[in-house]
């Protein structure tokens, strides 16, 4: 059986992670072991430089563990070949970035057919029809045509949503998304996770707004590169940093 037939579409295992440092290293991850449900929200927590970020990057495949395993869709990522994994991830992991990341040259319609054109998924006029479609769902289909330079923040973190989205990805994973956005979009934003969480879609989320943090059911909080907690609270007993 399957680690997407028990349910788990993400099993990180005994994962490290060191980077060299001066003539030494430092090691980030310490040991981190956890599963995420299909489905399921959960949001990543602690103080900054403790590892939350690193440990995204391993989920995603960006990055490799130095020791342990990384499971997601019953593939165990961190054994691809690059050009493997970079046409897996494509297809299958949404990623939303803090700094929206939008390509500048590009209207917001063109950066949400981007990633289904990379992929070769869907016929070019279904991408377009895609695109703008997403983006009427997060609410600024009025927006396509523009430049991101020509909209806000927030209307570029929906923009960014969108394409995340643009290849029906199973996974979705979101590095401080609300992190340059004030508390309304900041809500906006989150209010769409929700959704997204509704319709199926599995999402981890690091954050460090506790407000936000709150609503979320499940809470992992790393602290020094460890899971010091891992608990079904809705966030409620996260105090912040």
């Amino acid at each position: 059986m399957t680690e997407i037939e028990n349910g788990h579409l993400v099993r990180v295992i005994d994962v490290f992670k060191s980077f060299p440092l001066g003539g030494g290293e430092i090691t980030v991850l310490k040991g981190i072991s956890f599963e995420v449900k299909t489905g399921e929200f959960v949001s990543i927590v602690g103080p900054s430089g403790n590892g939350k970020s690193t440990l995204l990057n391993m989920i995603t495949g960006i990055d490799r563990p130095t020791g342990g395993e990384v499971i997601v869709n019953s593939l165990l990522i961190n054994k691809m070949s690059e050009n493997k994994l970079a046409a897996w991830r494509g297809q299958h992991v949404g990623i939303i970035f803090q700094f929206f990341q939008m390509l500048p040259a590009l209207s917001l319609l063109q950066n949400v057919m981007l990633p289904m054109d990379f992929a070769k998924k869907y016929r070019p006029r279904e991408r377009r029809e895609r695109a703008m479609e997403l983006l009427e769902t997060v609410g600024i289909g009025d927006q396509a045509n523009k430049l991101p330079s020509m909209v806000s923040g927030g209307e570029q973190q929906r923009a960014a949503i969108a394409r995340s989205l643009a290849n029906d990805p199973d996974l979705i994973v979101a590095d401080e998304p609300t992190g340059n956005l004030d508390t309304r979009n900041a809500n906006d934003v989150f209010d769409l996770f929700i959704g997204l969480v509704k319709k199926g879609k599995t999402l981890i989320m690091v954050t460090h707004d506790k407000e936000l943090a709150r609503r979320v059911p499940r809470v992992v909080e790393i602290i020094d590169g460890r899971i010091t907690r891992d608990e079904f609270v809705g966030g409620a007993n996260w105090t912040g940093y």
